[in-house]
């Protein structure tokens, strides 16, 4: 991966490659960014900067194999641990190693893809992964051998708040004090799951999302698409290329989820003393409780994205508002004011707390019908100022 495949973040880019030319290089470095802001390819960016003594600010000018290797991934002395599960091809105690053609598959075809891109690509959406004792421990033995080609040693840690206790615990005294010559690189969307021990250790780099300027040149780039068209994209992507991506083929996720939402909330209107669409509810339930955990999880925060820009909306900060529903007759200015100061914050407790009983494998057909019903009650709340 090349600086120049990275998209915006210039100041992070020129930040990470003068500290490598003072030779200043922290062990242990944290980054921080949401979905598609592009911490996974800086991180590949970065690694190869490293390692293959590349200089004046992009991956050229280095080891000339070196640079080959990286094309592939391939390169000996860089090291991934990543989210896994139990699959058809591993049947127990999984760790990344048995996952990495698909892994480089990932690289190649979605750098910017998360964790649900991840599970799909594996055929695991159903199934939540971790990264375990198990890979803490093939992690500790990777590291303490001598690097391949005499330099550097980069691991980089994806999804690095998916670590269980024992794994981090593991890990805490290697990345204190790792062996000479070795860079840790944890990649996190949600800087608070990780746990202190591991985040003091760490230098921490902040990623904001994306710049629409940012996105729209990567657009037309790779995909060759009308300026006019990938300014569109790129204003309802919010800052995330992944999204953006999937906007071009229509294939993102959030179609199917707004069609699940907008019959949740059609249903919830219905369902105030009307016994048959308490039965819609029910169903619409089950329909979702059928798909896969981690497919729920993100969900119920496309639900929760979407209660916010129509709270946005409602009170006129439209400059903010990014979302244009697809679905036909559901119209985000008519469904506006049915969130408002006196059901919002509600409303966000009632889904995020979903989301932790789903994560912590609760029975999700229950959790969603006690969800819908207090759905039902909170929009007809009125507001206060009404």
């Amino acid at each position: 991966m090349l600086f120049s495949e990275v998209l915006g973040q210039n100041h992070i880019k020129k930040h990470l490659t003068t500290s490598v030319d003072a030779g200043r290089i922290a062990h242990a470095q944290l980054f921080v960014g949401a979905e598609g802001t592009g911490t996974l390819p800086m991180a590949l960016a970065y690694a190869q900067y490293i390692l293959c003594q590349n200089t004046d600010g992009e991956n050229t000018g280095g080891l000339e194999a070196c640079n080959i290797k990286f094309k592939n991934y391939s390169h000996p002395d860089l090291h991934f641990a990543f989210p896994v599960t139990t699959s058809d091809k591993v049947k127990s105690k999984p760790v990344s190693k048995f996952y990495l053609e698909e892994w480089r598959q990932l690289l190649n075809q979605q750098p910017y893809g998360n964790l649900f891109d991840w599970y799909k690509l594996l055929g695991v959406d159903n199934k939540q992964g971790i990264i375990g004792v198990e890979e803490a421990m093939d992690i500790v033995k990777s590291l303490t051998l001598k690097s391949f080609e005499g330099g550097y040693k980069v691991m980089i840690i994806w999804m690095a708040e998916k670590m269980n206790i024992p794994s981090a615990n593991k890990l805490l005294k290697l990345i204190e004090e790792p062996p000479e010559k070795t860079i840790f690189l944890l990649i996190t969307e949600d800087e608070e799951q990780i746990i202190n021990t591991i985040k003091s250790r760490c230098q921490v780099l902040h990623f904001p999302p994306l710049a629409e300027e940012a996105i729209v040149e990567g657009l037309v780039k790779n995909y060759h698409i009308e300026e006019a068209v990938a300014i569109k994209i790129a204003h309802q992507s919010n800052g995330n290329y992944n999204k953006a991506c999937d906007l071009i083929y229509n294939d993102s996720e959030d179609i199917q989820f707004e069609k699940w939402f907008v019959l949740w909330v059609r249903s919830a209107f219905k369902a105030r003393g009307n016994k048959a669409a308490i039965h819609d509810l029910i169903s619409w339930s089950e329909e979702i409780a059928k798909t896969g955990r981690e497919t729920q999880k993100k969900f119920l925060n496309f639900c929760l994205n979407y209660f916010r820009q129509a709270l946005l909306m409602n009170y006129n900060a439209n400059d903010l508002v990014y979302l244009e529903p697809k679905s036909e007759n559901f119209k985000l200015e008519k469904f506006a004011p049915f969130v408002h100061d006196n059901n919002i914050m509600e409303i966000a407790e009632e889904l995020q707390d979903a989301i932790y009983h789903i994560e912590r494998n609760g029975n999700s057909k229950i959790i969603l019908t006690d969800l819908s019903i207090k759905l039902t009650r909170l929009l007809h709340k009125k507001s206060q100022a009404s």
